[in-house]
């Protein structure tokens, strides 16, 4: 019976999940955020690194003058991944006065509900992978964060955009 359920969740995911409506025209904003991912002794993943080149180039090209750099660590890790997002950055010429380095979280919910006392009523583009984006600006909306988002693309398993479309559903359902 269990996977009856999850077939009809899936199915219904996959109905209302729109990977591409979530990143709509991007504007100026007052933060780019980037959600975390994992870092392994104090590198960026690829997916990590993929995210933080892809604020870099929102970041030079004018769309906000602040970056948020989320994520914490794992047992055993010596560094966050907020930690080592915002070192990335600064050796790439993002200067530590632009940067915000959240350091606890280790959920897409926490990501975002921690940085959400720091941005306040200001505007966010959300960046994270494509499909993690409509998940991640659902739960941005029932945080209150007024965010866009900006889907970083690549070669994502299918098992990654089900999961996600399952989560996605989840979330808009209010079960986080």
């Amino acid at each position: 019976m269990r996977w009856w359920f999850t077939i009809v969740l899936v199915g219904l995911g996959m109905l209302v999940y729109n990977p591409r409506a979530a990143s709509s025209a991007l504007q100026k904003a007052d933060w780019i955020v980037v959600l975390g991912a994992a870092q392994y002794n104090g590198e960026p993943s690829t997916i990590l690194r993929n995210r933080l080149e892809a604020a870099l180039r929102l970041y030079r090209q004018g769309y906000a003058p602040r970056i948020a750099v989320t994520g914490g660590r794992r047992p055993g890790d010596r560094y966050s991944e907020g930690e080592v997002g915002c070192r990335y950055l600064q050796a790439r010429g993002v200067p530590r006065s632009a940067l915000y380095c959240e350091r606890q979280s280790r959920r897409t919910w926490e990501n975002l509900s921690n940085i959400a006392p720091i941005i306040g009523d200001s505007r966010a583009i959300i960046v994270t992978d494509e499909p993690h984006l409509p998940r991640a600006l659902i739960l941005a909306e029932q945080i209150g964060l007024k965010a866009t988002g900006f889907a970083v693309r690549g070669q994502f398993k299918e098992s990654y955009w089900q999961r996600e479309s399952l989560l996605a559903t989840l979330a808009r359902l209010g079960l986080r």
